[in-house]
């Protein structure tokens, strides 16, 4: 079959490159970013497999390995040694083969390093999740689940496989627990009774917008944090960008208005990164072809960011004040 991996000659932004099969090439890396350009299992509007290399080059920074973080006085990209692996090679024409492609790489990655993915459509959190559990722990890793939707269904028009089923596929091969299973910023009109009720029974904890605007979205997340404190080997942080309300994520598939903003996403993203043992996570279902001034690719970008700065700042013996003034002490 030749190399699993193929892709753009860039890497997200600067940092060195890595062959994904190959743990020479990134033994003294934390964190290794895995392109998944797949969008076979969308429902509505393809493109997603143009995410990886519109997340990778989204800044007006120079791209040169650094990025030192204001808010958390860390620098992401050099204190974790990122490296980058480039893309899965994954044919849109037959979703087993591109996925089981994508689950040997992470596999192989998570024994060494914390993978983290750029989607892609959301069907890849279903081989990125399986990788990791089969590497850490099966049946031992939470997932936090950031969507506007449940991503639980059975059938998706017609398919078995697809960016509507990843999480009951998890559930149901015994990957993940239910009662790991945390979902926020669900919202709209799906899914159907049915499946909502087999989410019930699973032990799956969804929060719904609603929830959220009403109780407090660090009140919900504090109530995550709670849950997964014990009988938990890691977490996997699965961020959808259609969580984010459409004013600051409208190059999706699937937009939803009435998401969180992208101060709250960002904000989330960090406390889980600082407050849990984060084993491995994806970006998905950007959409470059939709969307305007690259504002999404800007907002999956700098989740990326906030995440492996919040990972780099548990690795110091500091600990990160929100209230500290910028300028105090430097």
């Amino acid at each position: 079959m030749g190399s699993l991996m193929y892709g753009p000659d860039f890497t997200f932004l600067g940092v060195s490159k890595c062959d994904a099969m190959d743990s020479k090439t990134y033994s003294n890396a934390e964190v290794v970013i895995i392109g998944a350009p797949f969008d076979g299992g969308t429902s509505y509007r393809s493109g997603a497999k143009f995410g990886p290399s519109a997340v990778r080059k989204a800044c007006y920074l120079e791209h040169d390995g650094k990025r030192p973080s204001l808010a958390l006085r860390v620098d992401g990209l050099t204190s974790l040694q990122v490296h980058d692996a480039g893309d899965v090679q994954m044919p849109s024409g037959n979703t087993e083969i591109a996925c089981a492609r994508l689950e040997q790489v992470v596999a192989k990655v998570a024994g060494h390093a914390i993978p983290l993915i750029i989607g892609g459509d959301h069907t890849v959190t279903w081989p990125n999740v399986t990788g990791i559990a089969k590497a850490k722990g099966w049946g031992n890793i939470a997932v936090l689940h950031f969507d506007a939707h449940a991503d639980t269904g059975e059938i998706t028009e017609g398919a078995l496989i697809g960016h509507g089923q990843p999480m009951r596929k998890l559930i149901e091969s015994g990957a993940v627990r239910g009662d790991r299973f945390f979902q926020i910023g669900l919202r709209g009109y799906w899914p159907d009774e049915p499946t909502l009720n087999w989410m019930a029974q699973q032990g799956m904890r969804s929060y719904e917008m609603s929830e959220i605007g009403a109780r407090g979205l660090n009140v919900c997340l504090t109530e995550i944090f709670q849950a997964v404190a014990s009988d938990c080997d890691g977490v996997f942080l699965s961020v959808d960008i259609d969580v984010a309300d459409p004013a600051a994520a409208p190059g999706t598939g699937t937009p939803e208005p009435g998401g969180l903003s992208a101060r709250e996403l960002l904000d989330a993203v960090r406390r889980i990164c600082l407050e849990t043992h984060v084993v491995g996570m994806d970006v998905v279902e950007v959409a470059p072809a939709y969307d305007h001034a690259d504002i999404t690719s800007l907002l999956a970008n700098r989740v990326i960011l906030e995440a492996l700065s919040a990972l780099a700042k548990t690795r110091t013996n500091s600990v990160f004040d929100p209230n500290q003034p910028l300028l105090d002490e430097r």
